[in-house]
């Protein structure tokens, strides 16, 4: 190859991800052939189809469903009244450049939530590294079966420690354990979704797991030497708590709605949580956020990042990695056309007046 010494095994995988590069549409068509008879694939993962549908992608009563038409009610300021400038997407967090301030979220049993096609382990495998290729990170999930974690972690210690291993919170043995994994695995942060204590197999375990006290979390955050994400925050209440508990970020998430019906919506409290302890510490969310105008809009709220769980899921049973492909360059051009048409040429940019609800 023109005098280079360029592996050609590495050449052939260069070439057959050119050849498998996929449009949105061709890979959502994909998945609805392999993505299991709970989720329906929908064009707009909006929680209807799969209803309360548990186990599956579904929610306790309504959950999913209010998440996402809690963003509906926000609106878009548009002004192209300002100096035309190129649009940078890019945002720095924990140390780290990142093409886009949007993440993968944690799913965990796969297959018994969607398909055979792929297990929590060869899921984890395909998202960590698709999303480092293209510019951001991915949240990996946890399970019962320690080769879960052990998997994940693997994973991002492959993508030079781009990914953020989420521990369930399970017993301090077993978050001990897990905890080690992250450390030998570089990577630059871990979280525990604390709300996961909703969930019946973590209610079953002898010794139990669950819920937590401030002084386990602050026990539990000294295990690692990285910013530590506490995932589950719904109140001001808890966020302070989480403060307390020396955490370097929470995620304002109800987990999809599937552990507590009756539950707001995450775009309903993001705010108050924002005014009450932003600055502090990084703040994250997820829930029903669709496409790049709902990041636009958490991002105008006050929100350092977000969180997408179910479309990247649909994304990889389509096309793999090409599938996480198209889908981060979906979202990330619909912030850009946002961001564009509201005045913002940057990430910091964003402001509250740019929104309406």
């Amino acid at each position: 190859m023109g005098g280079f010494d360029f592996p050609l095994a590495l050449c052939y995988d260069m070439l057959k991800k050119e050849v498998t590069k996929m449009t949105y549409e061709e890979v959502m068509a994909a998945a609805k052939n392999c993505v299991g008879d709970k989720c329906f694939a929908c064009p707009i993962c909006n929680g209807k189809a799969c209803g309360n549908k548990l186990p599956g992608p579904g929610a306790k009563g309504d959950g999913a469903v209010r998440n996402y038409e809690a963003w509906r009610k926000i609106y878009l300021n548009m002004d192209t009244i300002y100096e035309n400038q190129p649009i940078d997407t890019s945002v720095e967090l924990f140390g780290k450049h990142f093409a886009y301030p949007f993440f993968a979220g944690p799913v965990g049993a796969i297959q018994m939530h969607y398909s055979d096609k792929y297990n929590d382990i060869t899921y984890n495998d395909v998202l960590v590294s698709a999303c480092c290729q293209n510019g951001i990170a991915a949240f990996t999930g946890d399970g019962v079966d320690a080769q879960v974690m052990e998997g994940a972690t693997k994973a991002i210690q492959g993508a030079k420690g781009v990914g953020i291993p989420t521990i369930k919170p399970w017993n301090k043995e077993v978050i001990a354990e897990k905890a080690k994994l992250v450390v030998q695995s570089g990577a630059f942060a871990v979280a525990m979704d604390i709300d996961g204590a909703g969930l019946p197999f973590l209610k079953n375990l002898t010794p139990p797991a669950g819920s937590k006290t401030v002084e386990e979390l602050k026990e539990i955050i000294s295990l690692t030497n990285i910013p530590f994400l506490i995932k589950g925050i719904m109140s001001v209440k808890g966020a302070k708590k989480a403060a307390e508990a020396g955490a370097h970020g929470i995620v304002v998430s109800n987990h999809g709605g599937r552990v507590l019906e009756g539950c707001a919506a995450t775009a309903d409290v993001l705010e108050e949580i924002v005014n009450a302890v932003g600055g502090s510490m990084k703040i994250f969310v997820d829930g029903g956020i669709r496409s790049g105008g709902d990041v636009f809009k958490a991002l105008a709220m006050g929100a350092d990042g977000v969180i997408i769980a179910r479309p990247f899921v649909t994304a990889l049973f389509g096309g793999g990695e090409a599938g996480v492909t198209a889908y981060v360059k979906k979202i990330g051009a619909e912030l850009e056309d946002a961001m564009s048409m509201c005045g913002a040429t940057g990430i910091k940019e964003i402001k509250r007046d740019m929104i309406r609800r």
